[in-house]
């Protein structure tokens, strides 16, 4: 039996306060960088690269795993314990000294982080197919109200210090893990539920299980891709928006609050109505030529409103990820969507392990006092470059 309609509500600010956490820290983390590793923006970028990394390699290693534990027992344990961890590495950045302690803590929080994976297999255990882009879309609105409402904080509460937004993220974790603990039913009903098994849970018995579905496995390409591309975003905006236009921590706050607000209004309300009118896969492909277009705007951009030119084509291609979704996990059981999540957020970690230290040092080559050509854009040049790339596997998979 289905968790009743009102679960939704709940799953939907879970997701809105975990994001609200994340976008607080963006705003100050190249202060932070720059304060316990020395040296200029150039630096600060490229140790912000390996942190982001560190982060990104755990969550790869421990996603599977988490997903079919979530198969077994259920989504609320996993989504209760991912709250609790995130909640705890937010504090222990508050307070590291050193970059040591910061790395320490990122490790944790990856090997635990599972909130957005699992959160997507509660919905599809709660959804049919026929809504699921709707659904799927509105939980990325939620994301990116909270990512309106998190940087523009983060950035205010930023000019009070580089570590005031961390505890303000602390508890907004803690919050979602009360609320989750009070409020958010079980979805996944014992008679859904299958055995956990090491084989599936991690990252190459999930390779060998999801290759086998040819269709699918080229879906996941093009989502490892489209990431790879993405991710540059969380990676360098806050570094490139100082090197290139001088942006102070609440500058920085206001241009991702204004790219939340893009967010919101594409998932919230658009998506609804582009997916059933050109379908998922049409959908899908017009997403990653809109990212080109806004990765192409940003390479040479001079200006700060050349940026914010970009930001309603990146906007709208945030389709992308809830058009792929619907496409997935129509193709999977129901039994497995643990699994399913499981694998995307691999998947999205292995982005995240790739594109912070490739985008990082993209970024440090040409910024660096011997830099050849000061060119902060780079980054999003190369990003450019994989959001066509993308359409390759995507199409290979919607000629099967």
């Amino acid at each position: 039996m289905r968790a009743g309609r009102g679960a939704l509500p709940f799953i939907f600010v879970t997701v809105m306060l975990n994001s609200m956490g994340i976008g607080l820290i963006m705003p100050v983390m190249p202060a932070l960088m720059e304060e316990l590793g020395g040296g200029g923006i150039a630096e600060a970028a490229a140790w912000g690269g390996w942190l982001s990394m560190s982060y990104a390699l755990m969550q790869l290693v421990m996603s599977p795993t988490l997903g079919n534990l979530s198969d077994a027992y259920g989504r609320k344990p996993v989504l209760i314990l991912s709250l609790l961890v995130m909640g705890i590495d937010y504090l222990a950045m508050a307070t590291a000294q050193s970059l040591t302690l910061l790395f320490a803590a990122r490790i944790m929080a990856g090997a635990a982080a599972a909130t957005f994976s699992t959160a997507n297999a509660f919905i599809a255990d709660v959804t049919p197919p026929e809504k699921r882009a709707q659904a799927f879309g509105l939980t990325g609105a939620a994301f990116g109200l909270g990512f309106v409402i998190g940087p523009a904080l983060g950035g205010l509460l930023g000019e009070m210090g580089a570590r005031a937004p961390f505890w303000a993220a602390a508890a907004l974790s803690f919050g979602a893990l009360g609320f989750g603990l009070v409020f958010l039913p079980e979805s996944l009903p014992k008679a859904r539920r299958r055995p956990f098994r090491l084989l599936r849970g991690n990252a190459l018995g999930v390779a060998i299980v999801m290759a086998r579905r040819p269709a699918t496995a080229w879906l996941l390409i093009a989502l490892l891709v489209y990431n790879i591309a993405h991710f540059v975003y969380p990676t360098i905006w806050s570094y490139y928006a100082v090197a290139r236009f001088g942006w102070s921590a609440g500058e920085i706050g206001a241009s991702l609050a204004a790219i939340g607000i893009g967010f919101v209004i594409v998932q919230g309300f658009l998506i609804g109505r582009i997916v059933p009118w050109i379908g998922p896969e049409r959908t899908a492909i017009f997403a990653l030529l809109l990212d080109a277009a806004a990765f192409l705007c940003l390479a040479f951009a001079t200006a700060g409103w050349m940026a914010y030119a970009a930001m309603p084509f990146a906007a709208l291609a945030a389709v992308f990820s809830p058009a792929l979704q619907t496409m997935l996990t129509n193709r999977t059981p129901e039994s497995e969507q643990g699994e399913l999540q499981g694998a995307i957020s691999s998947l999205s970690s292995l982005a995240f392990v790739l594109t912070p230290v490739m985008m990082s040092q993209i970024f440090f080559t040409f910024t660096a006092a011997d830099a050849p050509v000061f060119f902060p854009g780079a980054p999003f040049l190369a990003a450019f470059f994989f959001s066509l790339l993308a359409i390759v596997p995507l199409r290979a998979a919607l000629r099967r």
